[in-house]
């Protein structure tokens, strides 16, 4: 199975940059889709950026431009380059992974990272 485990987050003014990382128990090279989530308290979880075995990257409309997913596949870690921050990007930020391999289920995710966005 996966586990995936984010580090990274923390509090940070507005304006500042933060990067999230998450390392996963599997090669990463072998699962299909990596991904990070957020959830901010009294709203549904949602999609952030994702990133694909092959490189092809992915983002929702209101980090366009001010975060980067990437990955280190040496590392087996995703990261999530987060600048300009705002203080609507507060939340829990979940790594979550679709393996996409027989045998396992289709996804995973990670305890979350909680950012906080305030001065």
């Amino acid at each position: 199975q996966v586990q995936l485990v984010e580090s990274g987050g923390g509090l940070v003014q507005p304006g500042g940059s933060l990067r999230l990382s998450c390392v996963a128990s599997l090669s990463i090279n072998s699962i299909k889709v990596m991904g990070w989530y957020r959830q901010a308290p009294g709203k549904e979880r949602e999609l952030v950026a994702i990133i694909t075995s092959g490189g092809t990257t992915d983002y929702a409309d209101s980090v366009k431009g001010r975060f980067t997913i990437s990955r280190d596949d040496v590392k087996n870690t995703v990261y999530l380059r987060m600048n300009s921050l705002k203080p609507e990007d507060a939340a829990v930020y979940y790594c979550h992974a679709r393996p996409g391999i027989p045998g396992f289920r289709n996804e995973y995710w990670g305890q979350g990272a909680q950012v906080t966005v305030s001065s």
